[in-house]
């Protein structure tokens, strides 16, 4: 079903020129490549590796969460 909001975007889109799209997009791109040029190569593998310690993180709680209401009696 198609939302109120969902209206709005397609409308919005509509709108638009295709070349609004395409500059945006190729924006977008440079923003990445300034990004990539202003940290070295390292700052990536260690910002992948900084994600992957905190989704460790939180799973660790969410599997003591889990443990925990396995340990608890249940109610009848």
């Amino acid at each position: 079903m198609e939302t109120n909001k969902d209206k709005f975007h397609k409308q919005f889109h509509e709108s638009l020129p295709d070349e609004f799209f395409e500059h945006a997009r190729a924006a977008k791109d440079e923003i990445h490549k300034s990004f990539e040029a202003l940290f070295p190569p390292e700052f990536a593998s260690h910002r992948r590796a900084a994600g992957k310690e905190m989704l460790l993180a939180i799973q660790k709680v969410i599997e003591q969460a889990l443990e925990k209401l396995d340990d608890e009696p249940q109610e009848k």
